[in-house]
């Protein structure tokens, strides 16, 4: 048939789509292994193992945006910065094991936030966030600042964890709604006496609660979509080349049968 050739034409391109779209698949694949592994060597003390695996990252990191461009410029900011905190953290002696876990886990979120954007890790934090927070409300309810404090400091630390990972997955305009709630609680953390600083508490808990329900909807992994818009590309396609050619067809089946027209 003559519309074969626009056929292989258009199998030809969604190899070769399909072809890039794997190449750069791989090479994510492989940094976020990378990440894996440098917290895993993090968490038994292996912190020069996991510089190692941090600084071969880096390098692979550098080639992989300058050759395939995969992620938006604010999806390379975020994990550029995290990255740094988190070879920062390695090499930095003054800090404890608990606060290098904790940097190299918000770098290994991240890395998976843009490399699987289908469920990301970041969303099974949702009962150690949540939970450090119930405990600032519960300090709150007491009355005792001390200990309110003490409690507001341990969630801002959990919260650090998915902060970055929420800057690539969330829109613009609710990550400042959050940033926003978060300065203004840790600012004014003085007025924790007032009536009226539980309705602040109860407000931001509701947007925590709001962030993680949006991130755990169901929804179809973007690469399947991604395949089905190539497809239904290909078929339709193909379809209006066929109708052209059989309108054609028609058209000069008439002009040979009525050559006055």
């Amino acid at each position: 048939m003559k519309y074969k050739p626009i056929i292989l034409l258009w199998l030809c391109i969604l190899f070769i789509s399909s072809s890039v779209y794997a190449k750069s698949q791989s090479a994510m694949g492989e940094l976020d292994q990378l990440a894996d592994e440098a917290l895993q060597f993090t968490r038994v003390g292996r912190y020069e193992d996991a510089k190692g695996l941090l600084e071969r990252f880096g390098v692979l990191f550098s080639k992989t945006r300058i050759a395939d461009q995969p992620l938006t410029m604010d999806e390379l900011r975020i994990v550029t910065a995290a990255h740094h905190d988190a070879l920062k953290a390695i090499t930095n002696v003054s800090l404890n094991q608990e606060d290098r876990i904790r940097r190299v886990t918000a770098f290994r979120l991240a890395t998976d936030a843009v490399t699987s954007k289908y469920q990301p890790l970041w969303s099974d934090m949702e009962k150690p966030v949540m939970d450090a927070f119930q405990q600032v409300k519960n300090a709150a309810l007491e009355g005792d600042a001390d200990l309110y404090n003490l409690q507001l400091n341990e969630f801002l630390a959990t919260y650090s964890v998915i902060q970055p990972s929420i800057k690539i997955d969330i829109p613009v305009d609710k990550v400042q709604k959050l940033d926003s709630k978060i300065t203004y609680l840790d600012r004014y953390r003085s007025r924790v006496s007032e009536q009226s600083w539980m309705k602040e508490l109860e407000s931001f808990e509701a947007d925590l609660k709001s962030l993680f329900a949006e991130i755990n909807k169901d929804d179809l992994d973007p690469s399947i979509w991604w395949v089905i818009i190539m497809t239904g590309s290909i078929i339709v396609t193909t379809l209006s080349y066929v109708s052209w050619r059989k309108y054609k067809g028609q058209k000069l089946q008439k002009k040979t049968r009525d050559p006055i027209d």
